[in-house]
């Protein structure tokens, strides 16, 4: 009697939730391919909901609901996905007639792209009557968010947050196009180093005839030749003169090309970090960068001034030697030589471990750099909430795994480096026994058995010297990798190969058909809108519609996905991006300062203004009031990030940056929605002066300070809903009236608040 087949579910399901929550309802031999978990309902709340692909049939259970759906694979169903705000949707389709639809964070969108390509492909092998189930094992996901792997890796593109390739010594040879420059310099700085190498071989072999000639021969009686001596040990000090002025000269000359190395590979990776767009700073931490481009780059300048000198010197010594050796006595010569092999070897043994741990060292530092540069900037905020034992923890945890991962790497390290050192000892005890043997035979002198026992503790020197640079080789090899990581990086707001020059700037802009996502995200969608020379457009609309994005995508600190933005009828994407920039003043919701005095602050955009310009520009802003009574004016400095300043005045120091490098256009980002109403009344005064005779976009999240704004724009979910003046989009009575209803109801609250707040005190 057959036994009945039972319902297949892949390994990885066999703990799923929904698994028995579905119970019997999957037939005998029916395989779960694919499953989504959906964690928002109709109305955006959270809950649980499942979305199942078989091998026969869809299969749903609604976010709230306990009653299970199901709808057979077959030609003409079709699912459908999109994204905004966070917000994913997928939805069932039957020849464009809507059947079902799930939302879901963006968290699940792995899940949620697997499972439509599984449904697809079943209804594909449906259509061709071939169904069955698709080979998961040519396809497996990861355990974690259920995406798929690529073939034959085990590591998840979405889960892992680096899959940067291993670095290599090979990185090092990069830093040439830094050093090109310099390569009369080095070529100098190597004769020098070979001719002071040479120098200091010039001692031991003048021990041969002194011990020969002049010691023995005085052992066995016979007189000292003292003009003989003389002349010997004249050789000896004037090879040691030689050597100390020629090392002297090649350490010297080095030193300032590699500082000077070092000082072109940082300079080039801060210009070129600066010219990446602010996709690139999105997904880095500012510790990591910043100790790329200090401890990163002057670690290559340490092991260029140091030790990639010490190790050509070794390299020329080595060979040197083998090459005087082997001219004095062969046999001796190659006995020598025995532990070079295993000293190799061992090199190349532990080379790739080491590489790859003092890589793992460069990142913990660089997670102790970003406690740093996290916490000391946001001192307040931790004094605030009493946080300084969590942040002491954070900077301990960081520690512990530095301090781990260094451990690991100096137990290879330490076991490496004394096993050199006793290979070396054994080297030399091996050369004395047979030294002693040929000596013993007459087949060499005392002499050449003394010189050459000198020669052999160089050399196995030099031979320890060049086990040691591994590591620092390595740490250049990583730390050269993590600086090239940036050079590699394209922007991607790519100045034009053929620039466009705009003579002249009147100020229209026109946004034509435009879309943009982040990432798989849809932000923009088919966004059409034209603006006037000297036009003002208030943006308004729910946070997460787009209007910050839109702006973004103006000032071109992003491109767009779709579309094109045209200033007075040239595509933005034609324009040189710096020359475009300095036509657009920029005023935030949160202004940041740099440090140093209020003027520098003010000249940022034009650092060669005057100080008349500088309080021209301060009076317009309403600032110079303030200014004067602050103890030394606009020589007054205005702390990190302008800290010494309150919210109102450093605000209004943006605005005079602003205006003083008169823009054609002006961006304005929720300029006054952090201050309070007296504030804001001086803000709305500087404000006025600076929009005069500019074309301005303005996003307010007070509707009511955007009344004298020619057209208001509204937004929703990346796309325009309404446009028109504030009394024309009240009585409509559509989006705009919504969101002004609403901000009213929140006012007159508030009001209500302050007014019993009042009577209470009384």
């Amino acid at each position: 009697m057959t036994q009945p087949s039972l319902p297949v579910i892949d390994s990885d399901a066999q703990n799923e939730p929904w698994r028995n929550e579905l119970g019997a309802r999957l037939q005998p031999g029916e395989a779960v391919l694919a499953w989504l978990e959906v964690d928002l309902d109709a109305k955006l709340h959270f809950t649980q909901g499942w979305v199942l692909v078989t091998d026969r049939r869809l299969l749903a259970r609604m976010p709230g609901q306990k009653d299970w759906q199901e709808w057979a694979i077959q030609p003409g169903l079709s699912l459908h996905h999109a994204d905004h705000a966070g917000v994913g949707t997928l939805e069932l389709q039957d020849s464009g007639r809507l059947l079902a639809s799930w939302r879901y964070t963006l968290g699940y969108n792995p899940a949620a792209l697997r499972l439509i390509d599984q449904f697809h492909a079943q209804r594909d092998l449906s259509a061709s009557g071939r169904a069955g189930q698709l080979d998961l094992d040519a396809e497996a996901v990861c355990p974690t968010c259920k995406a798929p792997l690529p073939p034959d890796d085990d590591q998840c593109p979405q889960c892992s947050r680096d899959l940067e390739t291993p670095p290599s010594t090979w990185a090092l040879l990069r830093l040439w196009r830094f050093a090109r420059p310099y390569r009369f310099q080095l070529l100098a700085g190597f004769l020098l180093t070979l001719l002071s190498t040479a120098a200091t071989l010039v001692p031991p072999y003048l021990t041969m005839p002194l011990m020969d000639n002049v010691l023995i021969p005085y052992q066995n009686g016979l007189p000292i030749d003292y003009d003989r001596v003389k002349l010997y040990l004249a050789g000896l000090l004037g090879a040691a003169l030689v050597a100390w002025s020629l090392g002297w000269a090649r350490t010297y000359l080095l030193a300032r090309v590699s500082e000077r190395i070092g000082a072109d590979l940082r300079t080039t990776t801060y210009e070129h970090l600066l010219r990446l767009s602010l996709e690139y700073f999105g997904g880095k931490r500012t510790g990591d960068l910043m100790a790329r481009i200090g401890s990163e780059s002057d670690r290559i300048c340490v092991f260029l001034s140091l030790h990639l000198l010490d190790f050509a010197t070794d390299v020329l010594m080595i060979v040197m030697t083998a090459a005087i050796l082997i001219s004095i006595n062969p046999w001796l010569a190659l006995v020598t030589l025995v532990p070079l092999p295993f000293i190799a070897w061992m090199i190349h043994l532990v080379r790739d471990r080491l590489r790859h741990g003092f890589e793992k060292i460069d990142r913990i530092w660089s997670e102790i750099t970003n406690v740093l540069a996290d916490t000391i900037p946001g001192i307040r905020v931790v004094k605030a909430f009493a946080q300084e034992k969590r942040e002491v923890e954070r900077f301990r945890e960081a520690n512990r795994h530095n301090l781990a991962i260094n451990d690991r790497v100096n137990a290879v390290w330490s076991l490496f480096t004394p096993t050199v050192t006793l290979l070396t000892e054994i080297g030399l005890l091996v050369v004395w026994i047979f030294g002693i043997w040929q000596v013993s035979h007459k087949a060499i002198t005392v002499g050449v058995l003394v010189a050459f026992l000198t020669y052999i503790s160089r050399f196995y020197t030099r031979l320890d010297s060049m086990s040691r640079i591994v590591s620092v080789t390595q740490k250049a090899a990583a730390g050269a990798k993590r600086i090239f990581d940036i050079l590699d990086h394209v922007s991607s707001v790519p100045e034009p190969t053929r620039p466009v020059h705009l003579e002249r700037v009147e100020g229209a802009i026109e946004l034509r058909d435009l879309g943009f996502r982040y990432g798989n995200r849809a932000v923009i969608r088919g966004l059409n809108l034209s603006i006037a020379p000297g036009e003002m457009i208030g943006l308004v609309g729910h946070s997460g519609s787009g209007k910050s994005t839109l702006v973004n995508l103006i000032c071109r600190f992003y491109d767009v996905s779709e579309g094109a933005i045209r200033l007075d009828g040239v595509d933005i994407r034609s324009l040189p991006v710096s020359e475009f920039r300095s036509h657009i003043g920029l005023v935030l919701q949160e202004p940041f300062l740099f440090f140093g005095t209020i003027a520098e602050n003010i000249a940022y955009g034009k650092p060669g203004a005057s100080r008349e310009e500088i309080i021209a520009a301060a009076r317009a802003a309403h600032a110079h009031e303030f200014i004067l009574r602050l103890p030394h004016g606009y020589d007054s400095l205005v702390g990190e990030r302008g800290q010494a300043l309150s919210g109102g005045e450093r605000q209004r120091i943006s605005i005079a940056r602003a205006l003083l490098i008169n823009p054609r256009i002006l961006i304005m980002d929720e300029a006054t929605s952090s201050v309070d109403t007296t504030t804001e009344k001086e803000i709305q005064k500087a404000l006025d002066n600076l929009v005069q005779g500019r074309t301005t976009i303005a996003i307010a999240h007070r509707l009511s300070t955007l009344r004298k704004a020619d057209r208001l724009v509204v937004m929703d979910r990346g796309q325009i809903v309404e446009v028109g003046n504030h009394d024309e989009l009240l009585a409509r009575e559509g989006a705009y009236y919504k969101l002004y209803q609403a901000q009213a109801r929140n006012v007159d609250a508030d009001a209500d608040l302050t007014s019993a707040d009042a009577v209470n005190v009384q």
